[in-house]
């Protein structure tokens, strides 16, 4: 039986990959989050991977304030870059692999079609260049690594655009919402069904991977907050407005759609669209 350490296992990926944990036998997962083991202590991350015989690192723990980050970057770079570093360590000490999480937000303005993992990252705000440098740490000391990267992560747990558009809706008349930043949610149980479906195809990996993995489609933030309205039936006015009339603290990219060509020819995969998965999320949370 292999040993499955997943880190940040309170946040919305950890608790997917929980929930999905029972339909693989053949895992043994050991959930942590910092309260269990502080993954900037290298010491700390290299016994309990040591001590576990832990096989497999899937590391969905991160620093995901992004305007925060702007003011707190020594703290931004040490949990989503030096800890990455740490984990990857550890992992190769062990034969392990490392699977690692990463963000659309590495990506800069220039873009206007979907981005492929050759395309070369441009990391705009302090949060950014953190995942960016985890990229980096967890492929340089890992050849057993594959790095995700995702965009607009949300599910039924934790802190998420989602959960934010439908509290707002119901309290509120009308709302604000930018229309000229691009991407694709993705629902994190989607995710999690992915990682978990895919490592016994990278338990065998002899150099780092780099994959894309979000939802299929594409929208706008006006217009996935139009659309959780829509299911949940909430009767709120949604109004588009350009980011420039919404500033925030840390710049966001303007288009991130990402091709996912290479995760789906590569494995397989057949990825749900984002408006399917986001009634299964819904249909959860009006429970």
């Amino acid at each position: 039986m292999q040993n499955i350490l997943i880190t940040g296992g309170n946040g919305q990926l950890g608790n997917e990959l929980r929930l999905l944990s029972s339909d693989h036998p053949g895992y043994n997962f050991h959930f942590t989050d910092v309260a269990e083991l502080d993954i900037t202590n290298l010491s700390a991350v290299e016994a309990f991977v040591t001590g576990s015989r832990i096989s497999c690192i899937i590391n969905a723990a991160g620093y995901t304030a992004v305007d925060k980050a702007e003011t707190d970057a020594d703290k931004a770079f040490l949990i989503n870059g030096t800890a990455v570093g740490f984990l990857s360590a550890a992992a190769r000490k062990n034969g392990a692999l490392l699977v690692h999480i990463s963000t659309d937000y590495v990506f800069g303005e220039n873009h206007s079609r979907p981005i492929s993992e050759v395309e070369k990252p441009d990391p705009q705000s302090v949060y950014a260049a953190s995942k960016l440098k985890g990229e980096e740490e967890a492929m340089l000391h890992n050849p057993k690594t594959v790095v995700i990267r995702t965009s607009w992560l949300y599910s039924e747990f934790g802190h998420n655009f989602v959960k934010t558009m439908m509290k707002l809706g119901r309290e509120r008349d009308r709302l604000n919402v930018v229309f000229d930043q691009v991407g694709t949610p993705t629902y994190a149980a989607d995710l999690a069904k992915t990682i978990l479906d895919l490592l016994p195809a990278w338990i065998g990996l002899s150099q780092p991977e780099l994959l894309h993995y979000s939802n299929e489609g594409v929208a706008s933030w006006y217009d996935f907050a139009t659309a959780v309205h829509r299911i949940a039936n909430i009767n709120c006015a949604v109004y588009p407005i350009e980011t420039k009339d919404y500033p925030l603290p840390a710049k966001r990219p303007f288009y991130s759609l990402m091709n996912k060509e290479k995760i789906k020819t590569r494995y397989g995969i057949t990825i749900p669209h984002w408006q399917d998965s986001l009634n299964v999320c819904l249909s959860k949370l009006d429970k």
